[in-house]
Parts: structure tokens; sequence; C-alpha cells
């Protein structure tokens, strides 16, 4: 008990009371199923009824914090947090990717020539083109708001 609540009086009816950081996560049940009366600290029985404790499954908030992180990349609450109408986030999208295009070509191909360098360099300049008319094509497609009126 004094592990759990440290400087607290010694009362043994007194419930544990959980870290308010909320970086513990139990593993154990906190009240036995048969009779309900709450487990001891550290206890693998009832104290009640005698019951083993049982173990919860924690691998359920692993999986909600990816669903989470996937609710948060769907297409509309990416298209709140920008503030963009469809097709304008379309474009930037677009324009995004063509950016890590030009990227990946400087990072996949290597230089061992003139021709080679030359070549890359070409490759580079037309994505980025490419994303400046996705650009410029997502800032023509933004509405104003005299134009929605």
């Amino acid at each position: 008990m004094s592990e759990v609540m440290p400087n607290a009086p010694e009362e043994f009816w007194s419930p544990p009371v959980a870290q308010a950081d909320g970086t513990a996560t139990p593993s154990l049940a906190g009240a036995c199923e048969d009779c309900g009366s709450e487990f001891m600290v550290g206890a693998r029985f009832c104290h009640v009824c005698g019951s083993p404790r049982q173990v919860v499954v924690a691998t359920e908030r692993g999986w909600s914090r990816i669903w989470s992180l996937l609710r948060a990349l769907e297409f509309h609450a990416v298209k709140a947090w920008f503030g963009l109408p469809t097709a304008s986030l379309i474009a930037f999208l677009i324009g995004v990717g063509c950016v890590l295009g030009a990227i990946a070509v400087g990072m996949i191909y290597s230089v061992q020539t003139l021709a080679d360098f030359q070549a890359i360099q070409l490759w580079r300049i037309e994505w980025l083109l490419a994303a400046l008319v996705a650009f410029v094509a997502g800032i023509l497609l933004k509405r104003t708001e005299s134009s929605e009126k």
C-alpha cells in the first residue's frame, strides 16, 4: 500500500489511488468478477471468495491509438485542418507528391557522368514544374468569400 499512496495514513479499507499523470496502466482487473469486492494491492486471489484475479488484455489500447491516427489522416479531417475546398486540397496534395518525387530522384539515382547529372537535373526540374502547376491550380481553384455569396 505504501508504494501506491506515499505519505498516506495506514488504512486497510481505503482503495488504492491511481497515479494522476496517467502513465500507469493496470494490467490486472480491479474488482472480483464473482463477488464484486476490490482486490488488495498485489493480490492474485480475491480475499473474500478466493477466485483468481483476471488479466486484462492491454492490446486494445495500442490498436486504438493507431486507429485514432488513421482517423486524423482521413480526407475530411485534413480538409478541415487546411481549410481548403476539395479541388484545392487535391491539387495541394498532388503538388506535395511532386515535390517528394523531385527529392526522391536525387536520392535514387547517382551521378557518374555529366550526362547522368544533366538527366537527373532535368527530371528534378520536371517534377518541380509539375508541383508548381499543381500549387497554382490549387490557388486558382480556391474559392474566396465574395465568390461564395
